[in-house]
């Protein structure tokens, strides 16, 4: 079983391992940085489909389909299945996955989706109540400006600190034993309220959530930055990082050199207009599987601390006036050899 060290964080008996990873993106995300990091890119919006909404359901399944194909493991054979979305009630991952078969759990968590399914993934792992684990996440642009902002035939003009929901899917094959990543500490976020109620600023709603969640691993764990090689949030972008770095820097704390955010990586801030950088579920989730995974198998990085966060509101709430709560998980993530 598990060991708590604090409140907050949890060292598992068994570290479990990250098997195997898959990332589908749009045609946007695949004009990035990342383009060789992912297993297929979409020429359109639409994936084949008659709306952004079901586009978004068939791109995750060929996700989960690309990583059942990668991982060796029919779905059969995974005992628990992981998802969710920024759709209403999740309709995206429940879509996805109506016909597979797998026991399924979905999960809303905003952008930190990826962080939350590994986290209760792993645990489910490291409890004896599984051993294969299904944990994977979507997110699309046009779908999700329909649900949370404007339509998009309106034209509104978006401000410098507004992001970019990203177009993609990430998924991920946890198991228990192996060797390559392995997930070692679980720290679980708390909620945070900066009292933000601008939508279009969430990297400062979501900020102060991450900061709470990486100082509790950290004096949890008795761990410092500088024992990773890398330390990622997202989705942040750039805004929400920067002010990150002020809260920790605030406390006399220093970041590695590769202290960065999902949102910052998966777009070319310079030549894509974005804005602050990338949003949504599929964001991290991309970006874990396609890039992060990738440079830890190829020596790069052999331990990363991986901090989704989410920015947990609605339409609703952000239209009666709202503030916009917060979250972050955290997990550790160390190379083992076979």
């Amino acid at each position: 079983m598990s060991r708590r060290l604090g409140a907050q964080t949890v060292e598992l008996t068994n570290p479990v391992c990250v098997a195997a990873g898959a990332a589908v993106v749009g045609k946007k995300e695949g004009e990035g940085p990342l383009r060789e990091r992912f297993d297929e890119i979409g020429t359109d919006a639409y994936f084949g489909q008659k709306s952004w909404e079901k586009a978004e359901s068939v791109m995750l399944s060929r996700c989960f389909q690309k990583l059942c194909a990668k991982a060796k493991t029919p779905p059969e054979q995974i005992q628990y299945l992981l998802a969710g979305d920024l759709q209403s009630q999740c309709t995206a991952s429940a879509f996805a996955v109506r016909d597979s078969a797998v026991p399924f759990l979905g999960l809303y968590g905003a952008c930190s989706t990826m962080g939350e399914g590994m986290s209760l993934g792993a645990m489910l792992i490291d409890g004896g109540a599984a051993e294969t684990v299904c944990a994977m996440t979507s997110s699309h642009f046009c779908a999700a400006e329909r649900e949370f902002r404007l339509p998009l035939e309106y034209g509104g003009q978006r401000t410098p600190s507004a992001q970019w929901t990203a177009t993609a899917a990430g998924a991920v094959l946890l198991r228990a034993g192996g060797g390559g990543a392995r997930i070692t500490h679980i720290t679980t976020g708390k909620i945070v309220d900066a009292g933000v109620t601008d939508a279009s600023n969430m990297g400062a709603a979501m900020a102060p959530a991450a900061w709470e969640t990486l100082k509790a691993h950290f004096a949890e764990t008795g761990r410092a930055p500088g024992d990773y090689d890398a330390v990622i949030t997202g989705d942040l972008g750039h805004f929400g990082h920067d002010i990150l770095a002020d809260l920790a820097a605030a406390e006399g704390v220093v970041f590695p050199v590769a202290f960065t955010d999902c949102g910052m990586l998966i777009y070319n801030a310079e030549h894509q207009d974005v804005h602050a950088g990338g949003s949504g579920c599929g964001c991290c989730a991309s970006v874990f599987a396609g890039h992060i995974l990738k440079c830890m198998q190829e020596g790069l990085w052999r331990k990363v601390l991986f901090a989704p966060t989410g920015a947990l509101m609605s339409l609703v709430t952000s239209q009666q006036g709202e503030s916009i709560p917060g979250i972050c998980h955290a997990l550790a993530l160390e190379w083992k050899e076979e």
